[in-house]
């Protein structure tokens, strides 16, 4: 007698889980690309704060070494 085989439907709840860096990582060379198109002379934060400004000089200056 042959068994019945059990076939998942294709609505079936599928739970996809990434890995941290999976997001992480993307996002970084995005914001790193993104900077590097920008320059260092065109980066300007646009609230005036000093501190966003010098957060994105520090990094043009680490990745420009």
């Amino acid at each position: 007698m042959p068994t019945r085989t059990h076939t998942r439907s294709a609505t079936a709840g599928v739970e996809v889980r990434l890995p941290w860096w999976a997001v992480a990582l993307p996002a970084v060379a995005f914001g790193a690309l993104l900077l590097l198109i920008a320059g260092p002379g065109q980066a300007h934060a646009a609230t005036g704060d000093p501190a966003v400004g010098r957060l994105l000089g520090r990094i043009v200056e680490l990745l420009t070494r």
